[in-house]
């Protein structure tokens, strides 16, 4: 099996759910706690060993490029006045050149258009797609779970994605995966097909893709030809349902650890509260603190 080395990152949306935060700062930018939404799946890729960072962004993402760039000033105002810790932990959002690369989805026509929008970063090699409105709360990064079972593979080629088990009236909100047989392991399962937003009576099954994935390149090949899918966009997952259907070898896999969907409002507020509150600065004091509120409401 190849070595993943580069991961996808989309990051072109507009983020209107969260309007007007949003108006002029990127929803990646948005915090859980004390790092911007992007910085959470940045981490998690580079603890999985991921080299180059490919971000796949739009209008008005300035701001991103910014963040993970040297701000010389505000690194020498620091070190002048010995704030030792706030400098470590400003330069630990810097990189070497060539870690980041950045790409420009010029139109928002879907997730499948977003990674295409990648392919001559990408080049013929296996990568992986970190969609940050996901967040994996856990001891292991997500990514590395997949990464894990990715090497342990004896196919040349293969698509590996991370997935959850929903209610089944939730299948119109993501993609589903048609199960073809579960693996001794109790976790994972080979896939005999992918369907975008189902509506429960039409979905194979209750397991869910969320935004971890470790696609073979065949994927780009499909995403060339520009197609259609479901709400008019062009889709990620019938790109790897059109390689399914060609032989490519395509894995579900159930990573541990927690996900907060920070797309969402509610998943947003709950991952700052889950994250707070394991911090050991503020997760002691918070914790009595989001009791009493919690009572006071009752």
């Amino acid at each position: 099996m190849h070595r993943i080395r580069k991961a996808v990152l989309p990051v072109a949306g507009l983020g209107t759910r969260f309007l007007p935060a949003t108006k002029a700062m990127p929803k990646e930018m948005l915090t859980v706690v004390d790092r911007p939404v992007i910085q959470h799946a940045v981490q998690e890729a580079l603890a999985s060993g991921i080299e180059q960072l490919i971000f796949v962004t739009g209008r008005g993402k300035t701001a991103i490029e910014d963040h993970f760039d040297h701000a010389f000033e505000l690194e020498a105002t620091l070190a002048a006045r010995g704030k030792d810790d706030a400098l470590q932990t400003v330069e630990a959002t810097n990189f070497p050149p060539g870690t980041i690369a950045y790409v420009r989805q010029q139109e928002p026509l879907g997730l499948g258009h977003a990674v295409w929008c990648a392919r001559k970063v990408i080049g013929d090699e296996p990568f992986a797609v970190l969609l940050p409105d996901d967040i994996i709360l856990g001891s292991d990064p997500c990514l590395g779970q997949l990464l894990k079972v990715y090497e342990g593979l004896d196919s040349d080629g293969a698509n590996l994605i991370g997935v959850e088990a929903i209610e089944p009236d939730m299948t119109r909100k993501f993609g589903i995966l048609d199960i073809d047989h579960w693996h001794d392991d109790g976790t994972s399962f080979t896939a005999r097909g992918i369907v975008e937003k189902p509506e429960p009576e039409r979905a194979p099954s209750n397991m869910a893709v969320f935004g971890r994935y470790i696609l073979d390149p065949s994927v780009l090949k499909h995403l060339d030809r520009q197609e259609r899918g479901a709400g008019g966009e062009i889709q990620l997952t019938d790109a790897i349902d059109a390689s399914i259907q060609e032989g490519v070898q395509t894995l579900g896999h159930l990573c541990e650890g927690q996900r907060f969907d920070c797309g969402s409002k509610e998943g947003f507020v709950l991952a700052n509260v889950a994250y707070a509150l394991q911090d050991s600065a503020i997760g002691p004091n918070l914790r009595p603190a989001i009791k009493a509120l919690v009572e006071e409401k009752d």
